[in-house]
């Protein structure tokens, strides 16, 4: 064959060696507006690091080989010993090692820990997103463990810590341990006051005995879970180690790994408790309440991580779109594509900003941020985890046929795109614990208008999208019926006035026009074309 025949003419070079944090404006700014500037050269310099090791070639193939080989289940040893082991490729460790070395566990005990872990969550999971579920429980395990002082006292530090030690042992035997977390079973799923495993008490105070078991258990190589279970005092939080303090294994029965769409990296898993030990988190009867704050903190981070998703889907396609030619020109330049590619960069950096802002309300931990969160995150957590499937679609037909390829990587976005919509509660459960904090919690309306009104006069169209919800809040006749479209517009809402004040102005209108003004189309690529998109491509654009 002539060797003319595979000159290799008009195909994009991968996107590979660049810092994922400093290519991304939305982010960076969205970093300088929420850290304390006496902080911010710190927090900078360790998301640049972290930055320029997902944009490496080794992370890069590190997220190909912990998807190409998944974690295998060892349930027992060559002499027929139940040992329950999930074994992982190399790739998976170097993965979550760099998570947790970066400070991804470690949010609650630093000065701005909650923004500079957002920003590096968001950073890091570009790499690959498997590994962040680990990472996220861990990090969201310790305000529940805070309702028990002896708890947070022995696994707090363990939990914070940005040390990486693979292998089960007793926790105190470890510089930094992991957590998952067991809810859902067969019967009841996101409804776990059906759940039916049982704690019987023993004779030490605080100490239980479970049976039963848990449909949906995530990470199921960690050191220790937080389980629902019922006590006889009403539905409990537990906390349930991997390994006794004597060092023998705790009753852990691992049936199988789930085979899912994407997420593969990942291991969840069925498990049978029979006779466990555990030990009780909080009182009898307060489960839900217990672990709502690991539930929560879980909830921000698959806003981040469809954030995340997002933005990796987006910088692939303009990158692409920057170096490959068609019908006379670069796409870029091409009015259409132009169109196409602005319209999902506003998708992306909407769901970036809310994300900060909602990390740096953590951090914050004034009343009215509290009460802001506890409308905003559900809001958030139903809205950006259903744009991301639409973009990840959207983007990898900026590809064409290379993006339908698994080389590209684009496969993979798109398989994972749809799970953060699905874990931590699926859409219905955001929208309707959405109408229970309207109902219940009425400074949280107050702190949810008080934040979407520092806008207010300065868009039109925000103004009357605010207007427009204001009325939907007034009439609460079928409201459950109507429960995700306002929740949408709460969302939308509170995405367009972080916009107008933080975003440059071409941002700002096209989001507005679009979004909350109805100058779009019913796919991407409708923006009205009189708005400057070129401006907006090229803010979303990764620099190699």
């Amino acid at each position: 064959m002539a060797a003319t025949t595979h000159t290799v003419t008009n195909q994009a070079p991968p996107l590979v060696g660049y810092d994922v944090f400093t290519s991304d404006r939305a982010l960076t700014e969205a970093v300088e507006r929420h850290v304390d500037p006496e902080l911010l050269p710190v927090a900078r310099e360790e998301l640049e690091v972290l930055g320029l090791s997902a944009g490496s070639a080794q992370a890069q193939e590190w997220g190909v080989l912990a998807n190409e080989n998944p974690p295998r289940l060892r349930t027992h040893d060559r002499y027929g010993n139940r040992i329950d082991e999930v074994e992982f490729h190399p790739a998976w460790h170097r993965l979550l090692g760099k998570g947790v070395s970066a400070g991804l566990t470690n949010a609650w005990g630093r000065p701005g820990g909650h923004v500079r872990r957002a920003a590096g969550f968001l950073v890091w999971t570009q790499a690959e997103a498997g590994h962040g579920c680990p990472l996220s429980m861990t990090h969201a395990a310790v305000p529940a463990l805070r309702t028990d002082p002896e708890l947070a006292a022995e696994w707090e530090p363990l939990l914070t810590s940005q040390v990486y030690e693979e292998g089960l042992r007793p926790a105190t035997e470890k510089a930094g341990a992991l957590f998952g977390m067991g809810m859902t079973e067969k019967q009841g799923g996101s409804d776990v006051r059906a759940n039916t495993t049982e704690a019987r008490p023993l004779a030490a105070s605080g100490e239980y005995v479970l049976t039963g078991h848990k449909w949906f258990c995530s990470a199921p190589m960690s050191d220790g879970f937080l389980v629902l279970a019922q006590a006889p005092g009403g539905l409990t939080c537990f906390l349930v180690p991997r390994v006794l303090p004597d060092g023998s294994r705790n009753v852990f029965a691992i049936q199988r790994l789930k085979d899912k769409l994407g997420n593969k990296s990942n291991a969840s898993s069925e498990v049978e408790f029979d006779g466990t030990w555990a030990r009780r988190v909080g009182d009898e009867g307060r489960g839900v309440r217990t672990i709502i704050e690991m539930v929560a903190a879980t909830r921000l981070d698959c806003v981040l991580g469809s954030a995340a998703l997002m933005r990796q889907a987006v910088a692939q396609a303009v990158h692409h779109a920057a170096y490959r030619s068609a019908f006379g020109g670069v796409l870029i330049e091409k009015p259409l594509m132009r169109n196409v590619l602005a319209d999902l960069a506003l998708e992306s950096e909407a769901a970036t900003t809310l994300g900060l802002r909602l990390a740096a309300a953590y951090d914050s931990g004034s009343e009215t941020d509290r009460a802001f969160l506890r409308l905003a995150v559900p809001a958030a957590k139903y809205w950006v985890t259903k744009r991301c499937t639409p973009v990840a679609a959207e983007a990898l037909e900026c590809l064409g046929g290379n993006g339908y390829v698994e080389e590209s990587g684009m496969p993979r976005l798109l398989r994972e795109s749809p799970l953060n919509s699905i874990w931590e509660g699926s859409g219905n459960v955001q929208a309707l614990d959405v109408l229970r904090a309207l109902q219940r919690e009425p400074e949280a309306l107050n702190a949810f208008l008080q934040e979407v009104g520092q806008a207010r006069g300065a868009d039109h169209r925000l103004d009357g999208a605010i207007k427009g919800l204001l009325t939907e809040l007034a009439d609460l006749d079928g409201i459950e019926a109507r429960a995700r479209r306002l929740v949408e517009r709460m969302a939308l809402v509170l995405q367009g006035s972080l916009l107008v004040r933080w975003a440059p102005p071409e941002v700002a209108d096209a989001f507005c026009a679009s979004r909350l003004g109805g100058d779009w189309g019913t796919a991407f690529g409708t923006l009205p074309h009189s708005l400057d998109l070129a401006k907006v491509v090229e803010r979303a654009r990764a620099a190699v």
